[in-house]
Protein backbone atom coordinates (compact mmCIF):
# COMPACT_ATOMS: atom_id res chain seq x y z
CA UNK A 1 0.00 0.00 0.00
CA UNK A 2 1.55 3.46 -0.98
CA UNK A 3 2.00 5.54 1.83
CA UNK A 4 1.88 9.46 1.73
CA UNK A 5 2.76 12.19 4.39
CA UNK A 6 1.81 15.25 3.70
CA UNK A 7 3.57 18.58 3.77
CA UNK A 8 1.64 21.55 5.08
CA UNK A 9 4.50 23.76 3.98
CA UNK A 10 4.83 22.62 0.29
CA UNK A 11 6.00 26.66 -0.89
CA UNK A 12 8.56 27.01 2.31
CA UNK A 13 6.25 30.23 3.24
CA UNK A 14 3.83 29.72 5.74
CA UNK A 15 1.40 32.64 4.58
CA UNK A 16 1.82 31.27 0.85
CA UNK A 17 0.71 28.10 1.69
CA UNK A 18 -1.88 28.77 3.75
CA UNK A 19 -3.50 31.53 1.01
CA UNK A 20 -2.91 28.38 -1.30
CA UNK A 21 -4.76 25.46 0.78
CA UNK A 22 -7.72 28.04 0.98
CA UNK A 23 -7.92 28.88 -2.65
CA UNK A 24 -10.59 26.20 -3.26
CA UNK A 25 -12.61 27.64 -0.37
CA UNK A 26 -11.94 31.20 -2.27
CA UNK A 27 -12.99 29.57 -5.28
CA UNK A 28 -16.40 27.95 -3.82
CA UNK A 29 -17.58 30.99 -1.99
CA UNK A 30 -16.34 33.74 -4.65
CA UNK A 31 -18.18 31.53 -7.36
CA UNK A 32 -21.30 31.49 -5.74
CA UNK A 33 -21.11 35.56 -4.11
CA UNK A 34 -20.17 37.47 -7.35
CA UNK A 35 -20.63 35.50 -10.39
CA UNK A 36 -23.84 34.19 -9.16
CA UNK A 37 -23.19 30.06 -10.50
CA UNK A 38 -25.50 27.74 -10.24
CA UNK A 39 -24.23 26.13 -6.34
CA UNK A 40 -23.69 22.31 -8.14
CA UNK A 41 -21.59 23.70 -10.67
CA UNK A 42 -19.39 26.32 -8.12
CA UNK A 43 -18.67 22.66 -5.61
CA UNK A 44 -17.75 21.21 -8.79
CA UNK A 45 -15.07 24.01 -9.78
CA UNK A 46 -13.84 24.08 -5.69
CA UNK A 47 -12.96 20.23 -6.10
CA UNK A 48 -11.03 20.75 -9.31
CA UNK A 49 -9.29 23.50 -7.88
CA UNK A 50 -9.00 20.95 -4.70
CA UNK A 51 -7.57 18.22 -6.75
CA UNK A 52 -5.09 20.00 -8.76
CA UNK A 53 -3.27 21.86 -5.63
CA UNK A 54 -3.03 18.30 -3.82
CA UNK A 55 -1.23 16.80 -7.22
CA UNK A 56 0.55 19.64 -8.23
CA UNK A 57 1.57 21.69 -5.45
CA UNK A 58 1.37 18.83 -2.46
CA UNK A 59 2.40 16.45 -4.84
CA UNK A 60 -0.54 13.60 -3.66
CA UNK A 61 -0.53 10.60 -4.92
CA UNK A 62 -3.37 10.21 -7.75
CA UNK A 63 -4.91 7.21 -6.55
CA UNK A 64 -5.35 8.83 -3.05
CA UNK A 65 -6.46 11.67 -4.48
CA UNK A 66 -9.40 9.70 -6.45
CA UNK A 67 -9.67 7.80 -3.30
CA UNK A 68 -9.88 10.92 -0.96
CA UNK A 69 -12.72 12.43 -3.50
CA UNK A 70 -14.79 9.59 -3.31
CA UNK A 71 -14.64 8.94 0.25
CA UNK A 72 -16.16 12.66 0.71
CA UNK A 73 -18.48 12.70 -1.75
CA UNK A 74 -20.27 9.91 0.01
CA UNK A 75 -19.59 11.91 3.14
CA UNK A 76 -21.33 14.19 1.49
CA UNK A 77 -24.87 12.06 0.56
CA UNK A 78 -24.82 10.43 3.93
CA UNK A 79 -24.82 11.31 6.73
CA UNK A 80 -24.87 14.89 5.71
CA UNK A 81 -27.46 14.65 2.87
CA UNK A 82 -29.20 12.36 4.10
CA UNK A 83 -29.80 14.30 7.27
CA UNK A 84 -30.86 17.80 5.30
CA UNK A 85 -33.27 15.33 2.89
CA UNK A 86 -35.04 14.23 6.25
CA UNK A 87 -35.32 17.92 7.57
CA UNK A 88 -36.87 19.25 4.21
CA UNK A 89 -39.20 16.46 3.96
CA UNK A 90 -40.25 17.14 7.67
CA UNK A 91 -40.53 20.72 6.89
CA UNK A 92 -42.75 20.50 3.67
CA UNK A 93 -44.92 17.61 5.74
CA UNK A 94 -45.52 20.10 8.53
CA UNK A 95 -46.82 23.10 5.63
CA UNK A 96 -48.34 20.78 3.89
CA UNK A 97 -50.89 19.51 6.92
CA UNK A 98 -51.17 23.12 8.18
CA UNK A 99 -48.80 22.90 11.29
CA UNK A 100 -46.14 25.60 10.35
CA UNK A 101 -49.09 27.42 10.66
CA UNK A 102 -50.25 26.07 14.28
CA UNK A 103 -46.57 26.23 15.33
CA UNK A 104 -45.95 29.98 14.22
CA UNK A 105 -49.55 31.07 16.41
CA UNK A 106 -48.57 28.95 18.96
CA UNK A 107 -45.22 30.41 19.55
CA UNK A 108 -46.59 34.03 18.81
CA UNK A 109 -49.16 33.51 21.37
CA UNK A 110 -47.09 32.20 24.10
CA UNK A 111 -44.85 34.82 23.84
CA UNK A 112 -46.24 37.73 22.29
CA UNK A 113 -43.24 40.36 22.55
CA UNK A 114 -40.97 40.11 20.05
CA UNK A 115 -37.78 40.64 22.02
CA UNK A 116 -38.49 36.75 23.79
CA UNK A 117 -39.69 35.40 20.40
CA UNK A 118 -36.53 36.44 19.20
CA UNK A 119 -34.46 34.21 22.46
CA UNK A 120 -36.97 31.66 21.99
CA UNK A 121 -37.07 30.80 18.10
CA UNK A 122 -33.71 32.27 16.94
CA UNK A 123 -31.60 31.07 19.92
CA UNK A 124 -33.64 27.87 21.82
CA UNK A 125 -35.52 26.66 18.65
CA UNK A 126 -33.04 27.62 16.20
CA UNK A 127 -30.20 25.39 18.37
CA UNK A 128 -32.71 22.64 18.48
CA UNK A 129 -32.76 22.48 14.63
CA UNK A 130 -28.99 22.70 14.64
CA UNK A 131 -28.72 19.84 16.55
CA UNK A 132 -31.30 17.71 14.65
CA UNK A 133 -30.39 19.16 11.14
CA UNK A 134 -27.42 21.40 10.77
CA UNK A 135 -26.06 23.04 7.61
CA UNK A 136 -28.01 26.47 7.59
CA UNK A 137 -31.61 24.63 7.85
CA UNK A 138 -32.07 26.69 11.58
CA UNK A 139 -31.39 29.67 9.72
CA UNK A 140 -33.76 29.24 6.73
CA UNK A 141 -36.60 27.62 9.19
CA UNK A 142 -36.71 30.39 12.68
CA UNK A 143 -36.32 32.99 10.07
CA UNK A 144 -39.07 31.86 8.07
CA UNK A 145 -41.08 31.87 11.32
CA UNK A 146 -40.21 35.16 12.62
CA UNK A 147 -40.68 36.68 9.03
CA UNK A 148 -44.59 35.17 9.20
CA UNK A 149 -44.24 37.12 12.92
CA UNK A 150 -43.85 40.41 11.29
CA UNK A 151 -40.61 40.47 11.30
CA UNK A 152 -38.32 42.42 8.39
CA UNK A 153 -36.39 39.87 6.07
CA UNK A 154 -33.28 40.84 6.29
CA UNK A 155 -33.78 41.49 9.93
CA UNK A 156 -35.19 38.18 10.34
CA UNK A 157 -32.26 36.37 8.51
CA UNK A 158 -29.44 38.61 10.44
CA UNK A 159 -30.91 37.25 14.24
CA UNK A 160 -31.16 33.98 13.41
CA UNK A 161 -27.33 34.08 12.10
CA UNK A 162 -26.29 35.75 15.35
CA UNK A 163 -28.57 32.99 17.61
CA UNK A 164 -27.06 30.16 15.33
CA UNK A 165 -23.42 31.03 16.73
CA UNK A 166 -24.13 29.42 20.22
CA UNK A 167 -24.72 25.73 18.84
CA UNK A 168 -23.35 25.12 15.61
CA UNK A 169 -19.66 23.78 16.44
CA UNK A 170 -21.65 20.57 17.52
CA UNK A 171 -23.42 21.09 14.10
CA UNK A 172 -26.46 18.01 13.26
CA UNK A 173 -25.78 15.40 15.45
CA UNK A 174 -22.34 16.04 16.46
CA UNK A 175 -20.90 15.48 12.53
CA UNK A 176 -18.81 18.35 12.98
CA UNK A 177 -16.91 17.17 16.01
CA UNK A 178 -16.70 14.06 14.36
CA UNK A 179 -15.28 14.80 11.28
CA UNK A 180 -12.62 16.74 13.39
CA UNK A 181 -11.66 13.99 15.11
CA UNK A 182 -11.44 11.56 11.89
CA UNK A 183 -9.07 13.44 10.09
CA UNK A 184 -7.31 14.55 13.67
CA UNK A 185 -7.16 11.21 14.69
CA UNK A 186 -7.39 13.23 18.27
CA UNK A 187 -9.94 11.52 20.88
CA UNK A 188 -14.07 12.52 19.75
CA UNK A 189 -14.90 12.54 23.14
CA UNK A 190 -11.71 14.91 24.55
CA UNK A 191 -12.43 16.73 21.91
CA UNK A 192 -16.06 16.79 22.69
CA UNK A 193 -15.48 17.97 25.75
CA UNK A 194 -12.57 20.31 25.22
CA UNK A 195 -15.05 22.58 22.73
CA UNK A 196 -17.58 21.97 25.74
CA UNK A 197 -15.49 23.67 28.20
CA UNK A 198 -15.27 26.92 25.83
CA UNK A 199 -18.78 27.01 24.19
CA UNK A 200 -20.83 27.81 27.46
CA UNK A 201 -19.55 30.84 28.14
CA UNK A 202 -20.50 32.47 24.51
CA UNK A 203 -24.17 30.47 25.37
CA UNK A 204 -24.29 32.82 28.01
CA UNK A 205 -24.10 36.09 25.79
CA UNK A 206 -25.67 34.89 22.89
CA UNK A 207 -29.57 35.76 23.99
CA UNK A 208 -28.36 39.10 25.36
CA UNK A 209 -26.30 39.97 21.73
CA UNK A 210 -29.26 38.58 19.71
CA UNK A 211 -31.87 40.92 21.86
CA UNK A 212 -29.25 43.71 21.51
CA UNK A 213 -29.14 43.39 17.98
CA UNK A 214 -32.88 43.56 17.88
CA UNK A 215 -34.31 46.30 19.90
CA UNK A 216 -31.20 48.23 21.20
CA UNK A 217 -29.79 48.03 24.93
CA UNK A 218 -32.84 49.25 26.69
CA UNK A 219 -34.49 46.50 24.90
CA UNK A 220 -32.86 44.15 26.24
CA UNK A 221 -32.74 45.32 29.52
CA UNK A 222 -36.60 44.25 29.85
CA UNK A 223 -35.88 41.58 29.05
CA UNK A 224 -32.73 40.17 30.76
CA UNK A 225 -34.80 37.64 32.79
CA UNK A 226 -35.69 35.69 29.69
CA UNK A 227 -32.35 36.01 28.18
CA UNK A 228 -30.59 34.42 30.85
CA UNK A 229 -32.54 31.76 31.86
CA UNK A 230 -32.27 30.53 28.12
CA UNK A 231 -28.54 31.14 28.29
CA UNK A 232 -28.20 29.20 31.59
CA UNK A 233 -30.33 26.33 30.64
CA UNK A 234 -28.08 25.92 27.45
CA UNK A 235 -24.78 26.46 28.28
CA UNK A 236 -25.01 24.01 31.60
CA UNK A 237 -26.92 20.88 29.66
CA UNK A 238 -24.01 21.97 26.93
CA UNK A 239 -21.27 21.35 29.61
CA UNK A 240 -22.22 17.99 31.19
CA UNK A 241 -23.57 16.48 28.06
CA UNK A 242 -20.28 17.30 25.74
CA UNK A 243 -18.21 16.24 28.69
CA UNK A 244 -20.22 13.31 30.24
CA UNK A 245 -21.83 11.28 27.15
CA UNK A 246 -20.06 12.73 23.79
CA UNK A 247 -21.00 14.96 20.83
CA UNK A 248 -24.33 13.65 19.79
CA UNK A 249 -27.08 15.12 21.72
CA UNK A 250 -25.28 18.01 22.69
CA UNK A 251 -27.48 20.88 20.90
CA UNK A 252 -30.51 18.66 21.43
CA UNK A 253 -30.51 18.50 24.63
CA UNK A 254 -29.50 21.84 25.67
CA UNK A 255 -31.81 23.48 23.21
CA UNK A 256 -34.87 21.52 24.84
CA UNK A 257 -33.97 22.39 28.17
CA UNK A 258 -33.42 26.15 27.15
CA UNK A 259 -37.02 25.85 25.63
CA UNK A 260 -38.66 24.20 28.62
CA UNK A 261 -36.78 26.61 31.20
CA UNK A 262 -37.71 29.98 28.86
CA UNK A 263 -41.62 28.38 28.79
CA UNK A 264 -41.56 27.77 32.82
CA UNK A 265 -40.32 31.78 33.05
CA UNK A 266 -43.29 32.96 31.41
CA UNK A 267 -45.44 31.15 33.14
CA UNK A 268 -44.49 33.37 35.98
CA UNK A 269 -43.05 36.39 34.32
CA UNK A 270 -43.62 38.81 31.87
CA UNK A 271 -41.57 42.16 30.53
CA UNK A 272 -43.03 45.27 32.54
CA UNK A 273 -43.62 47.19 29.12
CA UNK A 274 -45.07 45.80 26.27
CA UNK A 275 -42.26 46.27 22.89
CA UNK A 276 -44.39 46.07 19.40
CA UNK A 277 -42.27 46.10 16.21
CA UNK A 278 -42.52 49.70 15.34
CA UNK A 279 -40.45 50.40 18.49
CA UNK A 280 -37.24 48.89 16.46
CA UNK A 281 -37.77 50.82 13.34
CA UNK A 282 -35.05 52.83 14.37
CA UNK A 283 -32.65 50.29 15.06
CA UNK A 284 -30.44 48.37 12.44
CA UNK A 285 -29.01 44.82 13.12
CA UNK A 286 -25.59 45.74 14.80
Amino acid sequence: MEHWLQNYDPLRNACLSTTLAALPVVVLLGAIAFFHIRIHLCALLGLAVALAIALFVYHMPAKAAAATTLFGAAYGLFPIGWIILNLIFLYQLTVKKGLFEVLRNSLGSFAPDPRVQVILIAFSFGAFLEGAAGFGTPVAVTAAILIQLGFKPLQASGLSLIANTAPVAYGALGTPIIALSGVTGLDLHHLSAMVGRQLPFFSLIVPFWVVWAYAGFRGMLGVWPAALTAGVAFAVPQFLVSNFHGPWLVDIVAAICSMIAVAVLLKFWRPKEAWEAQHIAVYEIR
